[in-house]
């Protein structure tokens, strides 16, 4: 009877809803759970809109000019610079990825004095400029650079023989010297985790030095290889400062012409339309890049 009492005295909590300030009122805290996210991810992403996909929508509009793409796409200087991105970007990357897997085995497993010092110039070399590589390496071959000198010096000739720097070759090797610490510095930093106790048990059991890189260190490696590779890809597709300052008036490539069309001829139709292919060309090949690390385990 007394409890029957009390039911009656306190009213049924359905009765009477929560009010505003009640606990019962307030979200969950699953709720704020859901909401939070949102929320603190709002400013990156309204950041990331306006400094990259609205000018990127800026550039995309642009190329959809009237008669732009069949202008461009139907220019046979067109052709020939996309061609020449794309195989001068492709023998960096395969000359960056032999000679930087190379250099990093020297330093990371053939014991020298200074080996130290130069793993940290590799990382100070990273931040080098790539007109700098680029300047020393006119020093060296440019057609008054110290090689052509000498060459004159010894044979009295009137000019050297040294005129590659000028050509395709010129912006390989230029490209290569500039790109191969982005591939050494990844290397160097999975050797530093490599357990040397594999290498020994090999080297004990009789392996030569050529099958212990084929078969205990270059599988460790493939990541790291994959994505320096992938990085000097990229870069190299969208190398300008390069080709720029070698001098290469025969080398065209997308983003040099890119500049020709937009500061040169004023065409900036035509500039957005190589733009947006050399932005499709970077993200594909990549892609591509990517899946066939992939395929083989990197």
């Amino acid at each position: 009877m007394a409890s029957a009492t009390v039911r009656e005295a306190v009213p049924h909590a359905a009765d009477h809803p929560p009010g505003p300030g009640s606990p019962a009122a307030r979200p969950g805290p699953g709720l704020l759970r859901a909401v939070r996210p949102w929320l603190w991810a709002l400013p990156p992403v309204a950041l990331l809109a306006a400094v990259f996909v609205y000018p990127l929508a800026l550039v995309v509009d642009e190329s959809l000019a009237p008669g732009a793409w069949a202008q461009v796409l139907g220019d046979a200087v067109f052709r020939e610079a996309l061609l020449t991105t794309v195989v001068l970007a492709v023998g960096a990357t395969a000359g960056c990825l032999v000679l930087g897997f190379l250099l990093a085995l020297v330093i990371a497993f053939v014991p020298f004095p200074g080996a130290k010092a130069v793993a940290r110039f590799v990382d100070v070399f990273l931040s080098f400029p790539s007109f700098l590589i680029t300047l020393a390496l006119l020093f060296v071959y440019g057609s008054v650079g110290m090689a052509n000198g000498l060459w004159t010096d010894a044979t009295g000739a009137a000019e050297g023989p040294f005129r590659f720097l000028t050509t395709p070759w010129g912006v390989l090797l230029a490209e290569i010297t500039y790109f191969t610490p982005f591939v050494m510095r990844p290397l160097l930093a999975a050797f530093s985790q490599l357990d040397t106790a594999q290498i020994e048990v090999a080297s004990s059991l009789g392996a030569r030095p050529a099958r212990i890189v084929r078969r205990v260190i270059l599988p460790e490696a493939l990541p790291a290889l994959a994505a320096g590779g992938a990085l000097v890809l990229v870069l190299c597709l969208n190398e300008f400062g390069i080709v720029l300052f070698t001098g290469a008036k025969g080398v065209t490539t997308l983003p040099t012409l890119v500049y020709g069309k937009a500061i040169l001829e004023s065409d900036y139709a035509g500039a957005c339309v190589v733009a947006v292919v050399s932005v499709a060309l970077s993200v594909g090949l990549y892609t591509l890049y990517r899946r066939a690390a992939r395929r083989v385990g990197a």
